[in-house]
């Protein structure tokens, strides 16, 4: 013991992994005590007064190990502090964090996959590549001698930190999708394909490319919106993801019978490629006699309202590309849609890859192209959206643009009977 208390933190807790009785001797609390008190006694910024407070309890109230679990904490709080700040600035624009890219490159956060087969055999695949924009980033990974569709038992995405401390290079692993591809295959639609692959939706923020008249997996695309990502991607565990916490929302005084009021929505359309339209739209509002099926409509985009269509730049796909080979799939793009509450906190917050196909009826005669629509559903929100091909000017515009909320979803969150 004496020896070991003249090592240094990063050299203690590798003589910890030689074998059972110097893993035992390197937790001793009364070395990790001395460590801690080096390293963070003074910083009470880091510690807080609860942590300063039992870092210099007695040795023998505290079980072997303790003092060690204590210090790695610190190590977390310390980290937690610097980005936490930074996360407060928030965007007029999307309501949510305006540097959450640069915090994820600050500190160094990559995202991995692990590939599990019927057998049981597992596979991790490093990320590949990745696409940021303002309110979401897309993840593609491919590679690793992937088992084929039809044989992949579950997918698990993990939010990977490596944090070097003072010596220490520590690799964190948090949790943040585990997918049971029985359950998902169920439901599964093909939402595109080019000459190569064919691309399947499992659920609104994945996708996996597979070869054409084949089963083999070409790569598999993660889609995440921004909203608590930085949480997510390092708080979680290595078994469990991140909670985010319960927050009841403000009381709200406004009669129940006014309706829904003061919504914002922020709604971009983007490929793995470039932005295709971004545009947020403020003091959205339903009146209760409006909510029909248990649905509540906020309308944006109104088909007779000129003036609120948008041009959407470039073309309706979505390219991909997997070592030596890329394409792209027509009429395919992603959605990224952020509903903010009277509160100007996120209230509903959706990424998914959508289609795009002809419509059946037309809502606007001041257009004489080809109309075409997008629908997104889920068990909380629809989103309708209504384009307009000019064919002389080569350029989609989008002419309705209208979100049905589930009147469920809101009564759950904010306590009301709609």
């Amino acid at each position: 013991m004496t020896i070991l208390s003249y090592l240094d933190t990063a050299t203690l807790f590798r003589i910890s992994h030689i074998n059972k009785r110097f893993y035992h001797l390197a937790s001793s609390n009364a070395l990790w005590k001395k460590q801690y008190i080096a390293d963070f006694g003074k910083n009470e910024k880091c510690t807080g007064k609860r942590l300063s407070g039992m870092a210099i309890m007695e040795v023998r109230d505290q079980a072997t190990g303790y003092n060690k679990r204590l210090y790695f904490e610190t190590i977390g709080q310390c980290d937690k502090i610097k980005w936490m700040k930074r996360l407060e600035l928030i965007s007029s624009h999307t309501g949510l964090p305006s540097e959450t890219e640069r915090i994820l490159r600050n500190l160094q956060i990559t995202w991995e996959l692990a590939v599990i087969d019927k057998s049981g055999c597992k596979r991790t695949l490093e990320l590949s590549w990745c696409h940021f924009i303002e309110t979401s980033v897309t993840l593609c990974l491919y590679g690793g001698c992937l088992p084929n569709y039809d044989q992949i038992s579950t997918l698990q995405l993990y939010g990977v930190r490596r944090l070097a401390h003072v010596g220490l290079k520590l690799v964190r692993r948090s949790l943040m999708a585990k997918l049971d591809m029985q359950t998902l295959t169920k439901n599964t639609q093909v939402i595109g394909q080019d000459r190569l692959v064919q691309l399947k939706l499992l659920q609104p923020d994945v996708i996996i490319g597979v070869w054409r008249d084949q089963c083999s997996v070409a790569f598999i695309m993660f889609n995440l919106h921004i909203h608590r990502l930085v949480e997510r991607s390092i708080q979680g565990s290595s078994i469990c993801p991140y909670v985010e916490p319960m927050v009841r929302p403000p009381y709200c005084d406004t009669d129940p019978e006014y309706g829904l009021h003061g919504y914002q929505l922020h709604i971009v359309l983007h490929n793995t490629v470039c932005e295709l339209m971004s545009r947020s739209f403020s003091q959205l509002f339903c009146h209760r006699t409006q909510i029909t099926d248990g649905l509540i409509p906020l309308i944006a985009i109104k088909s007779k309202n000129l003036s609120q269509h948008t041009p959407l730049t470039g073309d309706i796909t979505l390219p991909w590309r997997c070592e030596v080979l890329q394409g792209a799939v027509e009429n395919c793009c992603i959605m990224n849609l952020t509903l903010l509450d009277e509160f100007r906190k996120p209230f509903k917050c959706v990424t998914s890859p959508v289609s795009v196909g002809l419509a059946n009826t037309t809502l606007c005669y001041d257009y004489d192209g080809e109309h075409y629509r997008i629908h997104y559903q889920d068990s909380d929100i629809q989103v309708k959206m209504m384009l307009d091909w000019m064919k002389e000017q080569k350029q989609f515009i989008l002419i309705s643009l209208a979100v049905y909320v589930s009147a469920d979803y809101v009564n759950k969150h904010f306590g009301r009977n709609y």
